[in-house]
């Protein structure tokens, strides 16, 4: 049975890394005792290591361990044994690069697919849907692809950001670019606020977390979806 989380982000303010999930991933992660960290998503500043210590730290509060895909010398083999899969977040570009190039889209996909457990967030997040178009990432590095996983019928926007009414920024706004997105593609888009997450359930897509997520379609008008709704009418 397909079963993931794609949350917005990894760390909401005033919380540490993963916190606020920590409840959530102990059910997403019940029957798992090892998790599989894909770190790809760093361009800098951060090593594999690091980032994977970081992982480490969070999930050893829910009493899981972690070991990172780097740490091993077939990443195909190591996608096909993984109990839990965890993506995390960075650039897009760079994750989506450095899947194709250590060649495992299809793998991750198959496993999902196949029931492993997957929580993505932020850049993981993104390539949980049918292509990385809507990343607000810059494009330091150019992937053979756009497309990802599809593991969801739609595009993520994670970290959506509504206009401010206060500031006195003139350039376009998130709403916008989606728009113009739409101007060449016509799967719908979800905005996904931080602190929010999509769950998803073999064929059941729900909206979680606090806040209400905004649903982009092509020629309609953007709407709010509640928190707790079913999203799986988004084709």
């Amino acid at each position: 049975m397909k079963s993931l989380i794609i949350a917005s982000t990894s760390t909401i303010h005033g919380s540490g890394y993963l916190e606020y999930l920590l409840e959530e991933l102990k059910i997403h992660f019940e029957s798992v005792n090892e998790i599989l960290f894909v770190p790809y998503a760093r361009p800098s500043g951060i090593s594999h290591d690091e980032y994977t210590e970081k992982a480490k730290e969070a999930f050893a509060k829910i009493d899981k361990k972690v070991k990172g895909l780097h740490e091993f010398k077939n990443p195909v083999e190591a996608i096909k044994n993984a109990k839990g899969i965890f993506v995390g977040g960075g650039n897009t570009f760079v994750l989506v690069n450095e899947i194709y190039r250590n060649a495992i889209l299809e793998s991750i996909r198959a496993v999902v697919l196949s029931g492993t457990p997957y929580l993505g967030t932020s850049a993981g997040s993104n390539i949980c849907g049918l292509t990385m178009n809507t990343t607000n990432d810059m494009p330091i590095v150019y992937p053979p692809s756009f497309k990802t996983l599809g593991l969801v019928p739609f595009n993520i926007n994670p970290h959506y950001l509504d206009p401010s009414p206060n500031s006195t920024h003139m350039g376009e706004t998130r709403e916008m670019r989606i728009k113009e997105f739409h101007t060449y593609n016509t799967q719908p888009v979800i905005g996904l606020r931080e602190g929010s997450w999509i769950k998803v359930k073999e064929n059941e897509i729900s909206l979680k977390g606090k806040l209400d997520a905004r649903i982009f379609e092509y020629r309609k008008a953007a709407y709010e979806v509640e928190t707790n709704s079913d999203l799986s009418f988004l084709k």
